[in-house]
Order: structure tokens, then C-alpha cells, then sequence
């Protein structure tokens, strides 16, 4: 007797639902994410942990990796150092920026620039050019938290300066960057980037936002240190002319000029260490503003 053949059965009854269900859903994130505003920050944060995985080299504490959140994007991308090469091999900066890996970040020093004013806290129009052109490469290219650092020489305060000590002037001065970088230099990126602010593709208070910004002033203690070692080289290379003296290896007039010398040597050097110590430091710091 012949075997009757099996009749294929339809497709379950609720797979079509499931198909229409699954198609919506689509629909809807696709439709989401049309309308989502992307943070260039997060973005580039998330550009960062996919390459790291792909690269073998996964990041979080648990792995023995830096997390996120504890790596300066600043000196690892070539684009952006690049950037920052093109302002220190200007000719009007050369040798004057140094930029340094630390465990603690990344440092850019900007020494022998006219700041301020002797004894004011008021950026100059050089100063603010300056800022602009590193300040637009730094803060928009990484979250991190920023320390700012002000410095002074070691000439006493005036008695008609409105600051009591270089202490508070150093403070005040680190304070004056970060309220350049916080309203002078934000409002006239609001201007230069409207177009792309109005169009969801840059969020400048993301970038600038004033929380990541801590202002630190030194006084003159670094400039002191480098002083009390330069006055004790002087002393000993005049102790060793005494004593050449004293063996009567050269006369009285030899050594007066000796000392002269040096007292001159002396002079140039500390003129030349205040020069340098019109100075900035902006630490960009390994972990990010939560």
C-alpha cells in the first residue's frame, strides 16, 4: 500500500508577528537615532576603547589596562600633535613651549612669553593669541580634568599691588587663563562654530565646561629654588678664586676681576631666569571630568 505523503506545514502563526515586531523596533532606533545629538567627546571615547580591543590591547583596571577615563588623548594622536608642533616650531615661540609625558599627564610649558604685566594678573594681547591657538587644539580634542599653573619671579610685591604676596599674584594669573579659556575664548568659538552648534555636531559646553578647569598658583618658590642654586654656584667658583689667591697662583687685581666677572655672570643669568619664569603651565591630567 502506498505511503501517503506528508503535507509541508505552514510557518508558525506567530512568526509574521514577530517579523512586523522586529521591523518596527528598527524603525523606531533608526528613526532615534536621526533625531540624537552626538557628543564629539563620547565619540571619540568610544573611537578609542573599539581600537584599543582590535589592537589586542584591552583597556580597564581589571586587565591590567588604563581605563578610559585615565588616558589623555592629547600627545597619542597624530593629527593633534602635529598641530601643536606647527605653534612650537613658530618662529615667535621657538624654543619658548615644551611639551611633556609625566605620570600625572601631559604638560605644556610655555615659558619667556609676555603673560602679563610686572606685578598685574591681566592677560596681554600676545598671551591671548597664544592661548587661542593652543586652547582650541587642547580643550576640544579631550575631556580631561585641566590644572592651570601660575608663576611669579622673585621680586617682592609693590605696597600698592592688590595683591599681598607673589603667592596670591601667581594664583590670580593661573585664575586669568582659565577665565580666558572659560568665557573669552568659548564665546568666540560659539561665533567661529555656530553652524556646526546649531547642527548637533559640536557641543562647546561639553568642551568647556568650567568644572574641568582648576587654577593653581606657585608663587615664586620654583624661581627661588633655581636662584638659591645659581647663587651657590657663584659662591663656590669665588671660593676657589680666593684660594687661588691665598697660594698666590694670581695677584689682588686678578681676583677683583674675577668676582666681578661673576658678579656679572651672576646678574645676566638671574635676568635671564625671570625672563623665563614669565611663565604658564597647563597640566592635562590622565583622568577625565565625570
Amino acid at each position: 500500500m502506498p505511503r501517503k505523503k506528508r503535507e509541508k506545514k505552514g510557518e508558525a502563526p506567530w512568526m509574521q508577528t514577530f517579523s512586523d515586531m522586529t521591523t518596527l523596533l528598527l524603525t523606531m532606533f533608526i528613526a532615534l537615532f536621526s533625531m540624537a545629538t552626538i557628543s564629539p567627546g563620547k565619540f571619540q571615547q568610544a573611537v578609542v576603547s573599539l581600537q584599543s580591543v582590535f589592537e589586542g590591547q584591552p583597556v580597564g583596571v581589571l586587565v591590567g589596562g588604563r581605563s578610559i577615563s585615565e588616558e589623555p588623548l592629547i600627545t597619542s594622536n597624530p593629527g593633534i600633535r602635529q598641530e601643536l608642533l606647527k605653534i612650537i616650531e613658530d618662529e615667535r615661540y621657538k624654543g619658548k613651549i615644551t611639551i611633556e609625558e609625566t605620570d600625572k599627564g601631559t604638560i605644556i610649558s610655555m615659558k619667556d612669553i609676555a603673560f602679563f604685566r610686572t606685578g598685574s594678573a591681566e592677560l596681554t594681547a600676545e598671551a591671548k593669541e597664544l592661548l587661542y591657538r593652543i586652547g582650541t587644539i587642547i580643550l576640544e580634542h579631550t575631556s580631561n580634568a585641566i590644572e592651570v599653573y601660575g608663576f611669579t619671579d622673585d621680586r617682592p610685591i609693590l605696597p600698592s599691588s592688590l595683591y599681598p604676596s607673589n603667592w596670591h599674584l601667581s594664583a590670580a594669573r593661573a585664575a586669568s587663563v582659565v577665565s580666558f579659556f572659560t568665557t573669552e575664548l568659548k564665546n568666540r568659538r560659539l561665533v567661529e562654530k555656530m553652524a556646526e552648534i546649531n547642527s548637533g555636531q559640536f557641543d562647546i559646553d561639553y568642551f568647556y565646561n568650567s568644572d574641568r578647569f582648576f587654577p593653581i598658583g606657585l608663587g615664586d618658590s620654583e624661581i627661588t629654588k633655581e636662584i638659591n642654586l645659581l647663587r651657590s654656584e657663584i659662591d663656590s667658583r669665588k671660593s676657589f678664586a680666593l684660594d687661588q689667591f691665598t697660594k698666590g697662583e694670581i695677584n689682588s687685581a686678578q681676583l677683583q676681576q674675577i668676582e666681578k666677572e661673576l658678579e656679572n655672570e651672576y646678574n645676566t643669568r638671574l635676568n635671564e631666569l625671570r625672563q623665563k619664569y614669565r611663565r604658564i603651565d597647563i597640566l592635562i591630567l590622565r583622568q577625565r571630568v565625570r
